[in-house]
């Protein structure tokens, strides 16, 4: 896999965790910076360590799939990415309100960098089955989900009500393109 669709790879991974990013900023008004890099690197973290959990998933069943590797990694990214686009046009048309609680705890931190990361862990087996260094994409994804994160909760601040679940629907679109393309790239050899 070449920097460029890893990169376009964290990237949609990383649009959950950016749009709950925002959310918080908007809904947690008194959200401090120090919680805001917290959230960002818990986020980060999980988004690094669930791929390198399903890449070891991934290769133990990989004499089992290494002749279909290719439809593998275009079905599960086409599944993720379609999720995520129909949850963000769901929730576009029934939005939730803010938590009544306006605290944000470090319980509800853990619960989001988890429910954020679960996409990663189906990921990971695609990354498997494409032989790619996971060391190497892992801490990519990580790094790439925790500047996304810092931004989302610096235009939380100043649009948030303007990007919100956009994000999440072009974080969809990116994996069903990449998954595309993975089935393209391996049909036409």
């Amino acid at each position: 896999m070449d920097l460029m669709t890893l990169f376009v790879l964290a990237l949609g991974l990383s649009m959950d965790a950016f749009a709950v990013s925002i959310s918080n900023t908007m809904c947690f008004t008194q959200l401090r910076r120090r919680q805001c890099v917290a959230a960002s690197l818990s986020f980060g973290i999980f988004q690094g360590v669930m791929p390198t959990i399903g890449f070891f998933a991934g290769r133990a069943f990989a004499g089992f799939i290494s002749s279909v590797d290719h439809w593998v990694a275009f079905v599960l990214l086409a599944l993720i990415g379609g999720n995520m686009v129909r949850e963000a046009i769901e929730e576009m048309r029934k939005p939730e309100e803010c938590p009544l609680e306006r605290n944000y705890t470090f319980k509800m931190m853990l619960a989001q960098a988890v429910a954020t990361s679960i996409d990663a862990l189906a990921v990971g087996v695609s990354l498997a089955a494409l032989n790619v260094n996971i060391v190497a994409a892992a801490g990519f994804i990580a790094g790439v989900t925790f500047v996304c994160c810092l931004v989302g909760h610096f235009l939380g601040r100043r649009f948030g009500s303007l990007l919100g679940k956009r994000a999440e629907i072009l974080g969809g679109l990116i994996l069903i393109g990449i998954g595309l393309k993975i089935l393209i790239e391996h049909l036409s050899e």
